[in-house]
């Protein structure tokens, strides 16, 4: 299955074999010491390292539910009438699918698949950049895309990647890529990474995005035994970043809690440590500041005053 797709993912392997992803796994580590395989988090690639990137057909098969559940939350993020830019990738090109039925939305990308998913918007205007085809994620790089940016200014970049760890932040393995994903980052006032369970803790050659520059990540919940990506989650959190996770359940929106009619999922996940959460205004305050702004009740300011006395 590696070989012909290129990378897979333990949870697919394990529905086809049919079986539990701990045997998978065994199975995957004695793959990787007779040299047949690198292995991933979440998944398996074929051998190549830092450098190796996976072209789009095999991408596309890759963690295809906690794609769409990020894609969700991720679109309930923008509002009518806003500009952003869109980056290049599997994860972005659901995103955009998303995004076609947002009004007076303008969308800046260099990708053909995120442009194709917005060209029949009645109500969507689609800015493309300019530069050289890479045909292996359909998007456009080089210096054409990187000086069609300039001077450029949005809301939002909504980006993805190969790999994000808290060390490093967001890379990716081509050259030509990481340099116009960081030309996208210079033109937004903010900073989205959609990103997988299976990118948390994986580095790869060329990072695009610094973890101080990343305002939010949007992820799935990780396997209950992947400890891995739970610490990398939270370290990333420690340092700022505002984590997002979305549910990948039958009728799930965020976090497994099922969607309203209607309604635009969303949950932000504030774990331990992480500066604060999302405040039903929509702005983010600190823990510390919303108990201070709600007033106990009588009986709890007795039995405080009380406590203080003994």
């Amino acid at each position: 299955m590696v070989r012909a797709n290129g990378a897979v993912s333990l949870r697919e392997l394990a529905r086809v074999v049919q079986t539990s992803e701990v045997t998978v796994r065994r199975d995957v580590r004695a793959l990787e010491a007779e040299g047949l395989l690198d292995r991933r988090h979440g998944g398996a690639v074929l051998p190549g390292g830092f450098t190796r990137e996976s072209g789009f057909p095999q991408k596309s098969h890759l963690a295809t539910a906690e794609k769409t559940a990020i894609a969700d939350v991720a679109a309930s993020l923008v509002e009518e009438g806003e500009a952003i830019v869109v980056g290049a990738g599997t994860t972005t090109q659901e995103l955009a699918r998303r995004l076609a039925r947002v009004p007076g939305l303008t969308v800046v990308t260099n990708s053909l698949l995120v442009a194709q998913a917005l060209a029949h918007a009645n109500r969507v205007e689609v800015v493309m950049t300019g530069g050289t085809l890479r045909g292996s994620n359909y998007a456009l790089v080089g210096s054409g895309a990187e000086q069609s940016l300039q001077g450029l200014r949005v809301s939002r970049a909504f980006l993805s990647g190969s790999g994000l760890t808290a060390e490093r932040g967001l890379s990716t393995s081509n050259m030509l890529s990481a340099s116009v994903d960081r030309a996208l980052v210079q033109a937004a006032a903010e900073v989205v990474v959609l990103a997988d369970h299976t990118k948390l803790g994986t580095d790869t050659m060329f990072q695009t995005v610094p973890t101080d520059v990343i305002t939010r990540l949007v992820t799935d919940e990780p396997p209950a035994h992947d400890d891995r990506a739970a610490t990398e989650l939270q370290a990333l959190a420690d340092q700022g970043v505002q984590i997002a996770v979305a549910g990948t359940g039958a009728g799930a929106g965020t976090g497994g809690d099922p969607v309203p009619p209607g309604g635009r999922p969303r949950r932000d996940v504030p774990l331990p440590g992480q500066r604060g959460g999302r405040h039903p205004s929509g702005q983010f305050r600190g823990v510390a500041a919303a108990m201070a702004a709600e007033p106990l009740a009588p009986e709890r300011t007795a039995r405080v005053a009380d406590m203080r006395r003994r």
